[in-house]
């Protein structure tokens, strides 16, 4: 009893094992339009993508360093226009007259007994 159940155990074992290497070899026979490739040629490729992507830390902190280095120019460039500018506005009177007491416009200057006081500069005119 025993010897049939081993010799059967080892008979289906043994078409189990021939079954799937025909499936095997039928697998790598067929070629169709939808797949020209087997498995292992996609595998290959795939590997080759993988290692042209690949970059050294190096070169992704040098390209990294780089675009940093090119946003610092564009803010030190427009950090000096707006000095510029600003160095043109207080070339105009309201700044650099000192009758304008930090004035917009030039205060009035009334008579002794119309006079105001001023809250923008504390001072009557």
């Amino acid at each position: 009893m025993r010897l049939l159940i081993l010799i059967g155990s080892v008979l289906v074992f043994a078409s189990s094992s021939a079954f799937a290497q025909s499936e095997k070899e039928k697998g790598a026979q067929r070629s169709n339009a939808f797949e020209p490739y087997t498995a292992k040629e996609e595998k290959a490729q795939v590997k080759q993508l993988k290692k042209s992507k690949k970059k050294s830390f190096n070169a992704r902190f040098n390209r990294k360093l780089d675009r940093k280095m090119k946003e610092f120019e564009k803010r030190m460039q427009a950090n000096a226009k707006e000095d510029r500018k600003m160095a043109r506005a207080m070339l105009k009177p309201q700044y650099s007259d000192p009758s304008y007491f930090g004035h917009k416009r030039k205060p009035k200057k009334r008579p002794v007994g119309k006079r105001k006081f001023c809250k923008e500069c504390g001072i009557v005119h």
